[in-house]
């Protein structure tokens, strides 16, 4: 019987989530990506801890796992799925699990990831200077508003019909 073609990784840009205002990923995920088990990846970078401080790596609380559970449908607990919270890894610690991995497909991945993290960031600096410049534009917009509605009230009177002049009242007028 035929083995059955690998799975093609993940493309980083559509797991690269938001946790802690952290853009990460998850470990299995990378793990994915790297082309390992999700458990011989947590093993790797166990052995290598000291190569992982809390801002490469941290663990998901119970509170942000059932968040990922409802929405990217991860096993129940108890249901043959992962026992224990995932790991969330920076782009540094993406890079760093590159290297503590040694294989050829990693270290090509890890490029893969790191471009990844980099549109992303470039994407979000992006749409701060748009929302600046519209920022910007919302305040000109506000004074010009203020100062087209000052010149109406002073135009307004002018647009107005004139007003009638007083008539002689025709007819004989009696003095006493």
């Amino acid at each position: 019987m035929p083995k059955p073609a690998p799975l093609a990784p993940p493309d980083p840009a559509t797991v690269i989530r938001t946790i802690r205002g952290q853009r990460v990923i998850l470990d299995s995920d990378l793990a994915k990506i790297y082309g390992v088990p999700t458990s011989r990846f947590n093993e790797a970078v166990k052995r290598n801890r000291q190569r992982f401080p809390e801002d490469f790596r941290f663990q998901l609380t119970a509170q942000e796992q059932e968040a990922l559970i409802s929405q990217i449908a991860m096993s129940k607990p108890g249901r043959g799925g992962r026992r224990t919270r995932p790991y969330a890894f920076t782009e540094y610690g993406a890079f760093q699990a590159a290297n503590i991995l040694n294989s050829a497909k990693a270290q090509s991945m890890s490029i893969y990831v790191i471009r990844a993290f980099i549109r992303m960031r470039e994407e979000i600096s992006a749409n701060q200077a748009i929302g600046i410049r519209l920022a910007e534009i919302d305040k000109t917009l506000l004074t010009h508003d203020t100062a087209l509605r000052d010149l109406y009230q002073k135009i307004r009177p002018l647009l107005l019909p004139p007003p009638d002049p007083p008539r002689r009242k025709i007819g004989f007028k009696a003095d006493n």
